[in-house]
């Protein structure tokens, strides 16, 4: 992509894990609208494909300053057993919406740092979780791990009770990009866990990485590629570094001087691209590649690839419940999220209250906004009819980016073509309605490429 068309297209926007973006949810549900809607999802979907299950753990440690989620800094682990109590006691809110036993499809374990919590308390969440339920044939069971705290106890606990798929946080390897990150791991530590990861069975590890970090440059990305392709992980997720210093105050650790300049940033990311493809590394959707013959490759080839708030996964559920602080629950017609300070979830969990502080109700036009930006950025391709846009109007309105080489226009289809695809947020946001709107005057989103 040539400098023009970098300042072009790096604008703000949002990463589109859900439609609506939070920032654009405006007609917030009642209880009582959110449970019907729950009970609806439920009722018309977990017989055919099971739900979805995302628990927050937001406790680590110590503060990476790169990082966006939702954390909780402490050494104190007295905190552990009463937070497992609130999450299985908001789990059981839900199961009392349920007409039948949930088939539960996928359940994903993130954070924080997950394994900040002990193998004992994490076996007694995980059997909470799965009590009166039932793994589908197909479920995906998977968890985010910090290599300094994941142990063989942890993953010998999660592997027992089905876990088979891990995601080992390593950003970069460089130690003065590790340094300035507060994310300091030495390449013996991450290799110690992804041999223990597979000796004790799991089938699928992730590894994550990140370009666009302070300090970092290209001996950086040659080095943490060398090093992440010596563990031969089965996936990996390449995501560009989101500077938001006015939500995540912990990246006021460093300035925007200290961060690679646009076109030194995507450069980054083209050249460990290259790395990952001629180490026989597919693109699967925006940020992740796989090896051929991992879940996540195969569910790109046919077809079947699907994302949400957990990112890109090969099996879609249209319930997904999201348990825990901060923790956000889409029912398909309907988003809910919870409380983002873990003293008012508990407190609202423990009053018998489902935790949540906003939502949104989407309406048809954003459902059928949502199908078209689910197929563009798990498919890189969509019909725009079932938004209204006939063939003339879809020509016109994406004529900028056919003229850029961004899409490919084909009567009301849109292909985002190979070239294009590091632009595809925003294609996303040339049929979002939303992105019409004025700029609030603050800022909400992260830039695109």
């Amino acid at each position: 992509m040539n400098a023009d068309l970098l300042r072009k297209y790096n604008v703000p926007g949002p990463r589109y894990t859900s439609y609506p973006a939070v920032p654009h949810w405006t007609e917030p549900p009642t209880p009582a609208e959110r449970a019907t809607h729950v009970s609806a999802s439920f009722s018309r979907t977990n017989t055919a494909e099971g739900i979805s299950l995302y628990v927050h753990l937001p406790y680590c440690e110590s503060l990476c300053t790169y990082c966006g989620c939702n954390t909780r800094i402490t050494v104190n682990h007295a905190v552990e057993a009463p937070y497992v109590r609130g999450v299985l006691a908001e789990w059981a809110m839900y199961r009392a919406l349920f007409d039948e036993a949930p088939r539960i499809r996928e359940l994903h374990l993130g954070g924080g740092t997950p394994t900040f919590f002990s193998p004992a308390n994490l076996r007694t969440l995980v059997e909470g979780l799965l009590s009166g339920g039932v793994l589908t044939q197909d479920a995906e069971l998977g968890f985010e791990g910090h290599p300094h705290s994941t142990t063989d106890e942890h993953l010998d606990t999660l592997h027992d009770l089905g876990f088979r798929r891990l995601s080992i946080g390593i950003q970069d390897f460089d130690p003065r990009v590790q340094a300035v990150i507060n994310r300091v791991q030495p390449f013996t530590e991450v290799q110690r866990a992804f041999d223990a990861a597979r000796r004790a069975g799991y089938t699928s590890i992730n590894a994550d990485l990140i370009h666009g970090l302070p300090l970092q440059n290209e001996r950086s990305i040659r080095l943490t590629m060398a090093r992440t392709l010596a563990l031969r992980p089965d996936r990996i997720a390449f995501y560009g570094y989101a500077h938001v210093p006015w939500a995540r105050p912990g990246q006021r650790r460093y300035t925007e001087a200290d961060l690679p300049a646009d076109a030194e940033k995507r450069a980054l990311y083209e050249l460990g691209r290259s790395l990952l493809e001629e180490a026989g590394y597919v693109e699967v959707g925006m940020d992740h590649f796989a090896l051929p013959g991992d879940a996540l490759y195969k569910a790109m080839v046919n077809g079947t690839l699907h994302r949400n708030f957990m990112g890109y996964t090969p099996v879609r559920t249209d319930l997904l419940i999201g348990l825990g602080v901060s923790a956000i629950s889409d029912a398909w017609t309907c988003y809910a999220q919870n409380a983002k300070v873990v003293e008012d979830y508990l407190q609202r969990v423990d009053g018998g209250d489902l935790p949540v502080f906003r939502g949104h109700i989407l309406s048809d036009r954003d459902l059928a906004v949502r199908e078209v930006i689910l197929d563009l950025m798990c498919r890189f391709s969509a019909d725009l009819a079932p938004m209204g846009w006939s063939a003339q109007e879809t020509t016109v309105r994406m004529a900028l980016l056919e003229a850029d080489g961004i899409v490919a226009v084909e009567g009301t289809r849109v292909r985002v073509t190979p070239e294009g695809r590091a632009c595809v947020r925003n294609v996303c946001m040339a049929v979002d309605p939303y992105m019409a709107a004025p700029d609030p005057g603050r800022p909400m989103f992260s830039r695109t490429i």
